[in-house]
């Protein structure tokens, strides 16, 4: 029995942070409907596995009926719109969780529903945004260098799409209590200050990031928390911050400790980094691997995600009793564990990653009562679309 069996999800198309909360919950068991928009094409976003999608206009009066009749029979709605725009269309959070009190309703958006920074709620961000105007921007990034963004890391998936899952599962489990579903509010901007709570305290208490961005031990102002790069042109990571750790690390390095700095004597970092550079650069990194390998110095390679990574990754955390489905990009109803289907990125091809709209458009509207011939009509209309298989077949030799 996977733990989210039984729970049926609407994600509304979005882009990044929705697709990958959708996706958690549908890895651990949950039924995930996407709602596409009506277009004769594949979805361009590859976080869709285990996931059905229905393409419906939402613009036409039968359309808005359906995408209402399915938010009516959820537990749970991924909306990620701006602020306002689910109220415009009619289905925002006040009038749906009084026809489906049951409903919880998951809002991801970049500044919050209310407004994180004020006047940012209502206006268009990504990413680099949101992590700037939560303050942590100003920390990454190489002594004077520009701060660093990494990826859309932070706020789409850690500050957004996780943070979204967790209010979710923390809904469901008042729900169980008290029967009533609730709103969830995941900002981006105040997630990804809530995941930045450790170095926000560690600055306050005057215990790291009290020296400017590139100087304290964790941003790459310390040799001893650095990547170096080897002899040819492969990196290792090093992150011996213990001095037992650090003594390893500058034995194995074939340097004698006793003429050597103290290790947290900032003075000494430049140096030492310096140093540390042209040791790391006198051997390949399948060499200083062989060095490394079972000690504890805390240094490992920096593996390229094409070498190590499993595509799709293994869902996590693992559950011993409850397991999540497996990691290939099947329907809801798969009933493999998550030790199946684990392959190298350069195993997965390009069809396995699409979704074509409207694949499951037919079997959801039979789920929800309609006869052939309404789905014939809604199709007709311009109200619903339906993937074929010639037409699936068609877009997929298009990849």
């Amino acid at each position: 029995m996977y733990p989210l069996k039984g729970i049926k999800v609407i994600e509304i198309v979005g882009l990044a942070a929705g697709p990958f909360a959708g996706m958690v919950l549908a890895d651990f068991g949950a039924d995930v409907i996407r709602v596409d928009k009506l277009s004769p094409a594949i979805s361009m976003d590859v976080l869709t596995r285990h996931k059905r999608s229905i393409s419906i206009d939402f613009k036409h009066p039968q359309g808005y009926q359906l995408v209402k009749r399915l938010i009516c029979t959820a537990d749970v709605l991924i909306d990620t719109f701006r602020p306002g725009v689910m109220e415009k269309l009619k289905l925002g959070p006040e009038r749906m969780c009084k026809e489906n009190d049951k409903l919880i309703y998951a809002r991801i958006s970049g500044f919050g529903q209310s407004g994180e920074r004020g006047k940012y709620s209502k206006t268009a961000g990504h990413d680099i945004n949101y992590i700037a105007v939560s303050g942590i921007l100003s920390m990454l990034g190489r002594q004077n260098e520009k701060p660093t963004f990494p990826l859309n890391l932070l706020a789409d998936f850690a500050g957004g799409s996780m943070m979204c899952v967790l209010g979710v599962l923390l809904a469901l489990l008042h729900r169980n209590k008290t029967g009533k579903g609730q709103v969830v509010d995941a900002g981006m901007t105040q997630g990804i200050s809530y995941i930045s709570t450790f170095p926000y305290l560690l600055k306050q208490a005057n215990l790291n990031f009290v020296n400017p961005r590139g100087k304290n031990v964790l941003d790459g102002g310390a040799h001893f928390y650095e990547v170096y790069e080897t002899k040819d042109g492969k990196y290792m990571a090093v992150g011996a911050l213990e001095p037992q750790f650090y003594e390893t690390l500058v034995v194995l390095l074939n340097l004698s400790p006793e003429t050597l700095p103290e290790q947290y004597d900032e003075s000494s970092w430049p140096q030492m980094k310096a140093l540390f550079t042209s040791v790391f650069l006198s051997k390949t990194r399948a060499e200083w691997c062989e060095i490394f390998d079972g000690k504890d110095a805390c240094v490992t390679p920096v593996i390229e995600i094409e070498e190590g990574v499993t595509i799709p990754p293994v869902p996590a955390p693992i559950l011993s009793v409850t397991p999540a489905l497996c990691a290939k990009r099947d329907g809801p109803n798969n009933d493999g564990g998550c030790a199946d289907g684990i392959r190298k990125h350069n195993e997965t091809t390009a069809e396995e990653l699409v979704l074509p709209l409207g694949r499951d458009s037919k079997s959801i509207l039979k789920e929800l009562g309609y006869t052939d011939e309404e789905i014939d009509e809604f199709v007709n209309n311009g109200v619903v679309g339906i993937a074929t298989e010639e037409n699936e077949d068609n877009l997929k030799s298009k990849l």
